[in-house]
């Protein structure tokens, strides 16, 4: 039965279109053409391929942009936005504008030629990679021109990854994504009519509810949210209430690593090689200690196409209700 579903946080509504859906047999997905070794720029080897390296976990002795590397960050070639710029904001009559000044970065998760870590790896490379996210992310807000962080990940041509080696990716702007902003208005509204955290309140109702809960652990819990936008989407929230990724500490990481891995192999397992692009929502660089705000990480396969009216009316349309999806993951 069809059901319009109202987001918490943002205020969007989405449809719950059961009798669209398909089996997840029913999906293909275009493979990336065979790219052996020699040619792929980020495998072990090849390091004079990319730009030189920003940071790096590597053997002790090895030198920066040589073999001996665990997992290696480098400018994307190119990039979205530059370093090497002012911001320099003018105006045009009703129209804004400024310098295309940010900063965007490759974070190659392994020196093997691996499709998805996440899936193929133990949980130490996954843990790394965190640590390398959060390492990334403190120095860049030290750039008093960036106000926003995104770290992301692209996995599947169909999520946008250009190569399919293990990689993720960190973008940092001038300005804070519209995305970010909807959520922190929509959670400070949630916090001044009620004086609770929207997300602290979602993490009660889905460990109490059960139907759209996936794991939970002391640090961690990860669900199906209730007004799920896509198919099989998944939100991971940590228990303790804290707006900054950047102040995830060791163990936190470790439990993140292992919540993040079962998603994956376990989407993985209902369709294999599926595309589907992760991210991470963190407070803005300028706003810190906020109560009314909860960093995540938000999971997106990407089993169907935005159309036109998605784009038209900001609808979006899901064939898989949250409940069911949970099950199916669980399983």
């Amino acid at each position: 039965m069809t059901e319009l579903r109202k987001d918490p946080v943002s205020g969007r509504w989405v449809i719950i279109s059961p009798e669209r859906g398909k089996r997840p047999s029913d999906f293909s997905f275009e493979e990336f053409p065979e790219i052996k070794k020699e040619g792929c720029p980020f495998c072990e080897g090849n390091e004079t391929i990319t730009p030189p390296e920003i940071f790096s976990y590597r053997k002790n002795g090895t030198k920066p942009d040589t073999p001996g590397w665990r997992i290696r960050v480098v400018p994307n070639k190119f990039p979205a936005l530059r370093m090497e710029s002012k911001l320099n904001k003018k105006e045009e009559g009703i129209y804004e504008m400024m310098s295309g000044v940010g900063a965007h970065e490759v974070i190659v998760e392994t020196p093997k030629h691996i499709e998805d870590i996440l899936v193929s790896s133990d949980l130490k490379v996954a843990e790394e990679v965190i640590k390398v996210y959060r390492q990334r992310m403190i120095e860049l807000m030290k750039d008093a021109r960036f106000e926003y962080v995104l770290v992301f990940k692209n996995k599947g041509k169909e999520a946008g990854a250009s190569l399919n080696h293990s990689h993720s990716q960190i973008i940092a702007t001038p300005v804070v994504p519209k995305r970010v902003e909807e959520e922190l208005e929509g959670s400070r509204k949630y916090f001044n009519d009620k004086e609770k955290c929207v997300f602290c309140d979602m993490i009660r109702q889905e460990i109490s509810m059960e139907e759209r809960l996936l794991w939970e652990d002391e640090y961690f819990i990860s669900f199906c949210p209730f007004a799920s936008r896509f198919p099989y989407e998944m939100t991971i929230l940590p228990k303790r209430h804290t707006c900054d990724f950047r102040e995830i500490n060791q163990k936190e990481i470790k439990s993140f690593a292992r919540m993040l891995k079962n998603c994956i192999k376990n989407l993985n397992r209902i369709v294999p090689h599926l595309p589907y692009n992760y991210l991470i929502h963190t407070c803005p660089s300028s706003r810190q200690n906020l109560s009314y705000y909860h960093w995540h990480l938000e999971i997106i396969p990407r089993l169907t196409v935005i159309a036109g009216f998605e784009w038209g009316a900001g609808f979006y349309i899901n064939y898989m209700p949250p409940e069911k999806a949970a099950k199916n993951l669980r399983a």
